[in-house]
Formats: C-alpha cells, structure tokens, sequence
C-alpha cells in the first residue's frame, strides 16, 4: 500500500512554496506533501534573483503576467509586513536617454495606468536628477509601489507555515515520473513511491521535463538564459539610491540592464541575457550535455538565434567584457566605470519558448486530470507568487 496525500507540490522554489501554502489555506486538514529535489530550499531562480518587487508597469494590461503582477506585490508586501521579512518600498525611476524613447515611455505609462498601479509620475529631467542625483534622462517615470525584499527569507517562512499547519516538505526528493491512476496520481520519486489525489508541478527549470514525465508533450520548450550582475564598489554605491531602469527595447526580448539596491545592502548592476549550457549553470564553464543537447536540437532557438543574430552576439561580447558592461550601464548613470564594477552573481531565467522562436510572453499552464504545469513563470513570478498560488489553488478547487 502507498501512501496517499489528498495534495501534492514539486517544487522548492517560491512559486512551489506559495501553491502549497495557498492550497493549504483552501483545504484546511487537506494533506499535502511538497517535493524538492535540492537539500535546501529556493536553490535555484528564487534564491538567486535581484530581490525586486516588482509593480507591474511593463506587461500587457488583460494577462495574468499584469493582473497577478498587481495583486502580487499587494499580497506580498503584506505578507513580509505580517511576518517581519525585510523589505522596502523604495521606488523606482524609468529613464528614457533619447528622444526615440520617448513614445516607448509614454506606452509605458499607458501599461501602467491600465494596470492599476498607484501613484506614477511623469518625470523630466530635473525631477530624475531629485530622486536619482546621478542618472541620466530627458524624461522618466516614478514608480513608487517597486521596491527590495528577500525572497529568500520568503520561501523559508512560507515552508515554516506550511508545516505549521500538517504539510510535509521533504528536500533531497527529485521526482521522476508522475502516473496517473483512475483516481489518483503515482509519483515516482529518488526516495520511493507515493500517492497524491492531485498535483500542482512548479518545476522552474525543468518545467517542460515534467510534463513529459507525466506522459504528456509541453506545448513549449524551456531555454535557460543565463543573467549576469555586477556589483557596485562600496566607493561609487552613492552614485545609485533604489532602482534605475531602462525603457525596454521592442527588439530586445529581455529587459535590458539596470540598477538594483539590494535588501541587505549594497548595489547590483545587471543582468545581461546569454544562452546558459546548463539549465543550472550560473557560469561559463557549467556544461551539461543533456541540457544544451536539448536547447541546440529546439527549432525554436534556432529562428531565435536567426531572428537576432547581433543582439544575441552583443550579449556575449557583454558578458566576455566587463569594459562593455561599464559602457551599457553608463547610458543609466554616466559616472560608472569598468573599475568601478566587481563580479557579482548570476541567474539562470527559465523562459519557455515556442517552436516558432518567440518567447512565451505571459505565464502559462498546462495539464489535465488532476495534475497542473506551472510552465512558464519568470520575472515576475517571484513578486506574483502569492498570487499565482492563489490562482492555482482556485482551479485546483474548483473555485
């Protein structure tokens, strides 16, 4: 006889964390064990983001990248307030650094009305120069509701409530097949085998794995992208405040570099975008043959690769010279040097991607008969990841 869960959660990271704390508060008594395969917690996007808390301003008003966006960064901050995690609203700037900016800012602030967010002011340059003395910008955006946490501490507090209220967390336990029986769900784990009545998989990383280990084939293919920072010397750290962003460029499909004050101080510069040969490789030597066998097989990265042959030449070049980091990061805040710069660390972004080679924008499930993919979930799941777990717990219920 296995053990049977009424709930069952792959995955530690704070996505993971956060379904198996909503769930619980829906199902109270319910049992519910989550599956981590790392020994620690949050070991991989969760504990090695920026620590954003992010408003919402960039993603198209109507997807549930801006609506749980929103109302993610209002759960979350309540949540670190009721539970003493450290965390600051501080704000942040947009800066537009030429006038061919200018119409992608004011598209900006259009996302950002549409979306609900509180408070946003129109900047001209004298107005940056108050909040940020040493940015540049002919015009800008304030966005007040931004701001820094650790979510780190999150996802430790959310396992703590968790087991608080009956859920098992088990650490060191890889999934690796997930059979659907008539009524319930056989996972196939390192550790043995047990029984969950259904099962939410937030896999990060392996996300599209998953899938296939639950005998269904992911409508898209997970590319880890790997993102590089530097950090400020303590000498020049006065030359950024919070949080100095770029407008996005419509050519580019990540963000761009930025300035990042973290939580427990100091401050960040970064990331850069570049293909990682491992899905969790945080540097270039980390090579896995299995995972970018897998990436350089995908069509999908290929008319990727085809669709933006300099930007994605720029981003090595980026990455190999800490010289043109310097001189990326000086369009935000001309002062910086290459010698003001150390390393920092590094992120592997798990972004999904179609066969067409356009990145999956918003965030996106897949699943039936009692097991749910959280596929797709990047920046800004971390600040949404309340809400995700709210939205997941409601289709799980039927609510």
């Amino acid at each position: 006889m296995l053990s049977t869960y009424d709930l069952g959660v792959v995955g530690g990271g704070i996505v993971g964390l956060a379904t198996a704390f909503r769930l619980m508060e829906r199902r109270p008594g319910a049992s519910l064990i989550l599956f981590e395969k790392e020994d620690t917690l949050a070991a991989h996007q969760t504990g090695h983001n920026s620590g954003v808390l992010h408003s919402g301003l960039y993603y198209k008003p109507g997807s549930e990248k801006a609506r749980l966006s929103v109302e993610g960064l209002r759960q979350m901050t309540a949540f670190c307030k009721e539970h003493q995690i450290p965390h600051e609203t501080c704000g942040k700037v947009v800066v537009a650094t030429s006038q061919e900016e200018l119409p992608r800012l004011d598209a900006l602030w259009e996302r950002g009305q549409a979306n609900g967010l509180l408070g946003l002011r129109k900047l001209g340059p004298e107005q940056i120069r108050e909040i940020e003395p040493h940015a540049a910008g002919i015009a800008g955006i304030h966005v007040p509701q931004e701001g820094i946490v650790d979510y780190s501490a999150v996802a430790r507090k959310l396992a703590d409530l968790i087991r608080s209220r009956g859920g098992e967390v088990r650490l060191g336990c890889k999934v690796a097949r997930i059979k659907r029986n008539a009524s319930t769900q056989v996972i196939e784990t390192n550790r043995g085998e047990l029984q969950t009545r259904s099962v939410v998989v937030c896999a990060g990383l392996h996300s599209d794995r998953l899938v296939r280990a639950a005998g269904d084939l992911p409508q898209a293919r997970i590319i880890p992208f790997r993102g590089e920072y530097y950090k400020i010397k303590p000498a020049k750290q006065h030359l950024v405040r919070n949080l100095i962003y770029p407008v996005p460029d419509p050519k580019f499909p990540f963000l761009g570099v930025h300035f990042t004050r973290l939580i427990h101080g100091g401050i960040e510069a970064g990331p850069n975008a570049v293909l990682a040969f491992s899905r969790e490789g945080y540097r270039w030597s980390a090579f896995n043959a299995l995972d970018l066998a897998g990436s350089l097989a995908y069509p999908g990265l290929w008319r990727f690769l085809l669709a933006n042959p300099s930007l994605c030449g720029y981003e090595i070049r980026r990455s190999l010279s800490r010289a043109e980091f310097a001189r990326s990061l000086r369009k935000l805040v001309p002062e910086i040097q290459a010698d003001d710069l150390e390393p920092g660390g590094a992120g592997v972004r798990a972004q999904a991607m179609w066969r067409s080679g356009k990145l999956v924008e918003d965030f996106h499930f897949e699943g039936s008969r009692g097991v749910l993919h959280v596929v797709n979930a990047p920046s800004p799941a971390a600040t949404a990841a309340l809400a995700i777990g709210q939205h997941i717990a409601e289709k799980m219920t039927g609510a």
